[in-house]
């Protein structure tokens, strides 16, 4: 159960309030009703120096309770100094007692307390307080560092998903950057729109990226782009079957979650036949997304691995599950020579 309201300032402040006022207000709760002649005014006035005495009473165990609350208990038992909490605590107690006692002798002088009415009426109150204060520096230092845990747990969170969305592999901009010098050689017309793909490829990245959750429209926009500059690149001898148009363009995804499959289907799924062939389909309705990559792969033909095979599918695989822990479903099949991936996200 989140309980984190009652970490919030105001909250704190109004339940000590509340509790102090309730305790300050016991002695008129059950002080019984006077009839009105002189034998009983002169018992209100009794009763008033008691409620008086109360309230010094009450303002030591005040004292006490912060007291304890914020120095002597964290400096000491936090610290494992048992003895010395315990040592501390008598000359605090000593002094409350004293401040106590002449309050009395001033305010109800003829009464004359004995010393275990005296124990009874204020020290066995004060080792009450004394509990409430500890329970209550316990669960407020917990509350504490329940947060500051769970921050650091976000903030490292952050600094893992930062560092795995910068993991996209650096050989397919070398790969356009290659291609765009002989676009530029061979003086192509297809240079400029390129250029402006690509444009739009690097503002993707290291602009949009950064925000936690983007437009699946921006998303699709910057498969697109990267699927036409891998098709310049690989002209004929690439088939790519393309549906992405029955999706939600309201819906949100986080950035660059869907780019690993299509990147492994570019990487691994040409090269293996003179016309490779690359399926890729999307779809988003009411929230719940498809998204399906297929290529075609030869399990006969041995591959030379690069030290970033793998890390594509490795990387989106552990994204999903720091983002979308049960609410996505992840599917890989290689069979009969296509390697399969399938998607289905919950995307709120």
């Amino acid at each position: 159960m989140k309980i984190s309201w009652l970490s919030k300032k105001y909250v704190s402040v109004l339940l000590h309030i509340l509790f102090w006022i309730v305790l300050f207000s016991l002695p008129s709760l059950f002080r019984p009703r006077q009839e009105n002649n002189p034998q009983a005014h002169r018992e209100v006035d009794e009763h008033i120096n008691f409620f008086y005495q109360y309230l010094v009473n009450c303002c030591t165990w005040i004292v006490l309770f912060y007291l304890n609350s914020y120095l002597l208990f964290p400096k000491t038992v936090y610290k494992r100094k048992y003895v010395k909490y315990a040592l501390s605590l008598v000359p605090v107690l000593a002094l409350l007692s004293l401040i106590v006692w002449t309050s009395a002798r001033v305010l109800i002088p003829k009464i004359h307390f004995s010393l275990g009415l005296f124990v009874f009426f204020y020290i066995f109150p004060c080792i009450f307080i004394l509990a409430c204060s500890i329970a209550f520096t316990m669960f407020r230092d917990k509350l504490q560092s329940d947060r500051l845990v769970s921050e650091k747990q976000t903030e490292n969170l952050k600094t893992e998903l930062a560092f795995l969305r910068s993991q996209v592999s650096p050989h397919f901009m070398f790969n356009v950057l290659n291609n765009m010098v002989t676009l530029a050689r061979k003086k192509s017309d297809q240079l400029e729109p390129s250029l402006f793909k690509l444009s739009s490829l690097l503002r993707y990245m290291l602009y949009e990226t950064d925000e936690e959750k983007v437009l699946l429209e921006r998303e699709v926009e910057y498969l697109q782009s990267y699927i036409d500059l891998q098709l310049q690149r690989f002209g004929s001898k690439v088939k790519v079957n393309l549906v992405m148009e029955d999706y939600d363009k309201n819906c949100f995804i986080e950035p660059m979650l869907l780019i690993p499959f299509v990147e492994n289907a570019f990487k691994h799924g040409t090269g293996f036949r003179q016309n490779s062939e690359i399926n890729i389909e999307l779809k988003a309705k009411t929230n719940l997304l498809d998204f399906r990559v297929s290529n075609y792969y030869d399990n006969s033909i041995a591959q030379v691995k690069d030290k970033t095979s793998g890390i594509g599918l490795q990387n989106v695989k552990r994204r999903l599950d720091l983002l979308y822990k049960n609410e996505h479903t992840l599917t890989i099949e290689n069979k009969d020579n296509f390697f399969t991936v399938t998607l289905q996200l919950n995307l709120h």
